[in-house]
């Protein structure tokens, strides 16, 4: 940072910690606008090529050039943590970014899932990627683009389906069932073969039984094919748990993005508001930049039917320390993630307030509201947070030919598959597992399907 910024930088920085904002150490960066819509596509400055993060990049840039999205900042959790501001925002909107950096840092230090993740992942996930990245050039180099690019194919197409629950680094399974030893000896059969006389028979070994693979639903798709994959070599493991371990680094950003993105708005207005060194007229810019931001709708002045997470979750943090305080929110900071936040802390009365009616889109294009209900309305904001937003698959079974079967949990899940895209899913999967592979589904209508690769 150069100039006035870099002095309004110190002094933000001053002012947060006097607020109680506790926070790792940020480093700050100015690059070019090209730069931070690379590094918010590929989602790290430094990550593994593909085909896929440059499709992203030329839908974002026709999004931007139409006008529909901009970027102010790119910030990434860590010890220290990097931020990236735009070279081509003003000196108050790069004030207002840098008072909202500050925010996501002392919510991902102090944020329990924040806090588990970056302790299994590491903090310095800029470097780990990087790494990775060296890697998978180096596997380009010597297995070839084409080899490389199969797996990397395969490992995208899977990325969200961890278990965090699990745990980044897991034992593989029991390889015998733990029944395998015998049946339990009792108190009286140990009683009767120790009578006097009684020939002690010669013990016999006991027939160990191998585990069933997998022994329950697992959900952990990246980690089973790393682990159970037939054939797959040692390289083609490493790509497969560099995907895995990008994705637990990822998740809680997706998981808190309302907590969070409304935690960093809510204490980037609040410091500005305290920012006593700032001149009135790159004040009131920065202002400005704050109301587009936290604006009720993410796609400008059109009809949305999804919220800007910045508005919804700066109105409810500014309504949790209204009514129950500073220190509450903290404590809410610190153990919630979106799903316990929407579902404790929408109020009816807010929910009102923001006009955050359910909407319906007609066949004819026009757009309807529903009868609100407020824990119906709180389930539609979350239903497209669970599991990366993706749909809930589990590895079941593996065949005596080899065939990976995997089962949709539509019913908790909720919605059918387009069977399309299952079926190039099932393709990619196929080429790392390199023995048939199985879905049972339902699709768009509730009808039960199964998909196979190769189709059978």
């Amino acid at each position: 940072m150069k100039g006035s910024l870099e002095v309004y930088g110190q002094q933000m920085e001053a002012l947060a910690i006097d607020q109680g904002l506790d926070y790792f150490p940020v480093h700050f960066e100015q690059v070019p606008a090209s730069f931070m819509m690379e590094v918010s596509i590929y989602g790290l400055p430094v990550r593994m090529p593909h085909w896929s993060f440059g499709v992203r990049y030329v839908h974002q840039l026709i999004q931007h050039q139409m006008g529909h999205s901009r970027l102010f900042e790119v910030v990434y959790p860590g010890d220290p943590g990097r931020a990236f501001l735009a070279e081509n925002n003003s000196v108050a909107e790069n004030t207002l970014v840098i008072a909202h950096v500050l925010g996501h840092a002392d919510f991902s230090k102090n944020n329990e899932l924040f806090r588990r993740s970056q302790e299994e992942v590491g903090y310095k996930i800029v470097e780990q990627a990087a790494a990775h990245a060296k890697r998978i050039s180096s596997a380009i180099e010597q297995y070839g683009a084409e080899k490389v690019e199969q797996i990397l194919d395969a490992a995208l197409a899977l990325e969200a389906h961890i278990d965090i629950y699990k745990g980044l680094r897991r034992e593989r399974y029991p390889e015998y069932r733990p029944d395998s030893a015998g049946p339990a000896r009792t108190g009286f059969h140990k009683r009767f073969h120790e009578l006097p006389g009684e020939e002690q028979p010669v013990a016999q070994e006991v027939q160990r039984v191998r585990a069933d693979i997998p022994p329950h639903f697992e959900r952990d798709l990246l980690w089973f094919i790393a682990q159970y994959a037939p054939d797959l070599e040692d390289w083609e493991r490493d790509i497969f748990l560099a995907v895995r371990e990008e994705s637990f680094y990822f998740y809680p950003v997706f998981a808190c993005q309302t907590i969070n993105e409304g935690w960093a708005s809510y204490w980037h207005a609040r410091l500005l508001r305290e920012a006593d060194f700032i001149p009135q007229s790159e004040y009131l810019d920065a202002i400005k930049t704050h109301s587009d931001v936290v604006r009720p709708h993410a796609s400008g002045d059109q009809v949305s039917l999804s919220l800007n997470p910045y508005h919804l979750g700066f109105s409810m943090w500014e309504k949790i320390v209204e009514t129950e305080g500073l220190d509450a929110a903290f404590r809410i900071r610190k153990e919630e993630d979106d799903f316990g936040f929407i579902r404790n802390y929408l109020t009816e009365e807010l929910a009102e307030e923001l006009n955050l009616f359910q909407y319906k889109k007609e066949k004819s294009g026009a757009i309807s509201v529903l009868d609100m209900n407020l824990d119906d309305l709180k389930e539609s904001i979350l239903e497209r947070k669970y599991n990366f937003g993706a749909p809930r698959v589990s590895a079941t079974d593996v065949g005596v030919d080899g065939t990976l079967h995997l089962t949709h949990e539509h019913g908790s899940d909720g919605r059918g598959l387009d069977l399309g895209r299952c079926e190039k899913v099932l393709e990619y999967t196929h080429k790392v597992w390199r023995r048939p592979v199985t879905l049972s589904t339902v699709d768009a209508r509730s009808t039960p399907r199964t998909v196979s690769y190769p189709s059978q």
